[in-house]
């Protein structure tokens, strides 16, 4: 019997730095109210659902800095998503700047969470490849400071039992290296949700930039197929306080087809019939990794790490 997961993608279109958590709020729980009608039960928000990409400005005042983060979730501004979810009896994928307190300090996290169809939290991640920069750099019209005020995450590519298969999560910037999706796919995973806030030019490289739609596109795509699992990318897109943010959220399938795909640069749904079994048949036979795949040949790898001579 199949498993079919019938799932949402929940694009946003820009979010003005002067946009309220409770407009925010206001404007996921209409596409989640959508993506239900559309007979979803698991929809899938972006990265940093609930602010602009703050990470574009040199913010030194702390106050103003902490304005941007969640220190509890839910929270008295959150907490209606999670009861409207709850009524609805849909699941999502959240993704939010997290300020906690652990280890005896402030704590900051680009993080996602999964909550299931009742409205509970069942699953928590923090992004792992933090990518731009820690100082402000010379020239940009936009800086990219998530090195600045984010950590590296620290609970790893986990996944959950939840939606009657495995789940897993990662976000943006994540999507582009492969060991994201391997780390996942070596433990079962059947879904990898992910949102991202990609700009158009965020190398200084033209001929890099010219090509991020495709690349955005690439590396999921190619994550999916290699590791037999169903991938959800949801965008922020549009021009958001003047930054050209690249769209194309997309639900891909096991054999790395998209199957759903955005046409907009705003507030839109895409919706899919994800069957989870697919990706166990891609499992059983091309990415067996019990029967093909080499673990011995990446030890050798690291065995020989260094003997490699440098270039003269």
């Amino acid at each position: 019997m199949s498993r079919i997961v019938h799932t949402a993608a929940a694009q946003m279109g820009p979010i003005s730095k002067s946009e309220t958590r409770r407009d925010t709020v206001k404007r996921l729980i209409e596409l989640m109210r959508e993506a239900k009608g559309r007979g979803a039960e698991l929809v899938v928000f972006t990265e940093l659902a609930l602010t602009t990409f703050f990470p574009r400005w040199m913010i030194e005042d702390e106050a103003e800095l902490d304005s941007w983060y969640e220190s509890e979730m839910p929270g008295p501004e959150t907490r209606a998503l999670f009861e409207e979810a709850a009524k609805l009896g849909v699941g999502f994928y959240l993704g939010y700047a997290e300020l906690v307190n652990e280890g005896g300090r402030r704590r900051r996290f680009n993080t996602s969470i999964l909550v299931d169809r009742s409205g509970n939290i069942v699953g928590k991640y923090r992004k792992v490849h933090l990518p731009g920069h820690s100082e402000p750099q010379a020239g940009r019209t936009h800086q990219h400071l998530e090195k600045r005020y984010f950590e590296p995450g620290n609970m790893g590519f986990g996944v959950w039992r939840a939606f009657g298969g495995v789940m897993g999560m990662c976000i943006c910037n994540d999507r582009r290296w492969p060991e994201t999706y391997r780390v996942m796919g070596l433990q079962g995973v059947e879904m990898v949700m992910l949102g991202y806030n990609t700009p158009y030019d965020h190398t200084g490289h033209k001929d890099i930039d010219s090509l991020t739609q495709f690349h955005n596109h690439l590396s999921m795509q190619a994550g999916a197929y290699q590791n037999s699992t169903w991938v959800i990318g949801t965008a922020k897109c549009g021009v958001e306080e003047g930054s050209n943010m690249v769209g194309q959220s997309a639900i891909i399938a096991p054999s790395g087809e998209i199957v759903a795909q955005s046409y907009s640069l705003e507030d839109e749904i895409i919706t899919a019939r994800c069957d989870l079994d697919l990706g166990k048949r891609y499992r059983e036979t091309i990415f067996n990794f019990g029967k093909h795949r080499e673990p011995e040949a990446y030890r050798l790898i690291v065995e020989r790490k260094g003997a490699i001579p440098p270039a003269e």
